[in-house]
């Protein structure tokens, strides 16, 4: 067991040590600094939150056609606590570094690298690695930062917007007097959805969300209902013949539930699988369960039906499909929107590298309202215990004891 933690160890580096230095500053960073290493948000194996620990990792350099940035803040996504658990198509090795974005400040530009310079705040798109302190990523992945957004808003827009308005106007081609149903509503995919339909005339919005939301977000949506209700009978009281446009990232049962809901040339359109992550690891019984509760589609009654059903993801589309372009392109229309004051990205809450297991539960837990963002230069709140990410010397993970988890809370910064 020794010799396990003793691989384990050397395959994600030393600890940082969390304990801040004088003058408020983060002694790991400093010493990482000075040694060309960085601190990074590391995955030791999939699984628990306890395989997350912060560490010090060599600092990259851009390679041709790469931009080196600063991180300043990183977004968290539902997709990153599946690609803790493993629960993905071809998981890539660990250990590694999770993110998918984020924003900061040019530091250096590898050859080739047109209309960028040193300096540049800039948002990108990363192929895993974003939680750190410093990354390089392609240029094509690269966006400037209006002036008025700040970093940890420029975070949260990437994902969020990208996904929200390709899923509305380039795969469900919405337009004025349609109507939306969209499941999480308060999450940041969510919120994103809802300020894009309000920028089309006469657009009716349906929306899914735990009750404790409601208030924050009922103004961000026509009609809104629990997450738990027959929502299907709620929106026919409203709507007998359905909706245009049905945004499921839950999968399982309302899959069926929203090809049901669908008016005649009405989109279906999945995006996540929520529904699929019931625990902190991974649950082969969730997963079947999900996939039984899934509606065998016919293509004959889809036929039958006029009805439309899709599927989109983001990531994919950037990274093994290589639509760079058409995203770049969406990237314009969003800032441009942004610009004029017609969408804003809503951050819930701001956290330290070393709370990325509790910004994570956050996630879990569905207690955010809008984007949890990992800001790399604050400062951890401090434990009443030791801090859980962490794992004993011989690699295994530590023990949550009953009980012991209010004493282990740590309270985010939020944002207003």
């Amino acid at each position: 067991m020794a010799k396990e933690g003793g691989e384990q160890a050397e395959e994600t580096e030393q600890m940082i040590e969390k304990e801040p230095a004088e003058g408020g500053g983060c002694s790991g960073r400093a010493r990482a600094e000075d040694a060309k290493e960085m601190r990074a948000v590391v995955l030791c194996a999939f699984g628990g939150l306890n395989k997350l620990r912060v560490a010090k990792k060599a600092m990259p350099e851009p390679q041709e056609g790469e931009l080196k940035i600063r991180v300043k803040a990183c977004g968290l996504n539902f997709i990153d606590l599946m690609v803790r658990q493993g629960n993905i198509d071809n998981p890539p090795k660990t250990p590694l570094v999770p993110g998918f974005e984020c924003s900061g400040i040019v530091e250096a530009l590898g050859e080739n690298v047109k209309g960028y310079e040193i300096g540049d705040r800039v948002m990108a798109f990363v192929n895993y690695n974003a939680w750190a302190e410093v990354v390089c990523t392609p240029l094509e992945f690269v966006y400037k930062i209006p002036d008025d957004m700040s970093f940890s808003e420029a975070a949260a827009f990437p994902m969020n917007f990208v996904t929200a308005y390709m899923m509305l106007f380039e795969v469900a081609n919405l337009r004025e007097g349609m109507s939306v149903l969209v499941h999480s509503v308060g999450g940041g995919v969510g919120q994103a959805v809802a300020q894009l339909c309000s920028t089309v005339p006469d657009v009716t919005v349906f929306g899914t969300a735990s009750s404790f939301k409601h208030e924050a977000i009922k103004d961000s949506v026509t009609h809104l209902f629990d997450r738990n209700s027959d929502y299907v009978q709620e929106v026919k009281k409203i709507s007998a013949d359905g909706v245009d446009i049905v945004l499921d990232c839950l999968c399982g049962e309302n899959t069926g539930k929203g090809l049901g809901l669908l008016k005649p040339l009405g989109t279906y359109i999945l995006y996540g699988s929520s529904n699929m992550v019931t625990g902190e690891t991974k649950s082969f019984f969730s997963f079947a369960k999900s996939w039984w509760q899934v509606e065998k589609v016919n293509p004959i009654k889809l036929y039958e039906e006029n009805k439309v059903m899709a599927g989109f993801s983001l990531l994919n589309l950037l990274f093994k499909q290589g639509r760079s372009g058409l995203i770049n392109n969406v990237m314009d229309k969003l800032i441009t929107l942004y610009n004029e004051k017609k969408i804003k990205p809503r951050v819930d809450s701001l956290w330290a590298l070393e709370e990325v297991k509790e910004a994570m539960q956050r996630i879990h837990d569905r207690g955010n309202i809008g984007k949890l963002i990992l800001d790399v230069e604050k400062t951890p709140t401090p434990l009443m215990a030791n801090d859980s990410t962490e794992t004993s010397e011989a690699g295994e993970e530590e023990e949550d004891h009953e009980g012991d988890n209010e004493n282990k809370e740590r309270i985010p910064f939020i944002q207003q």
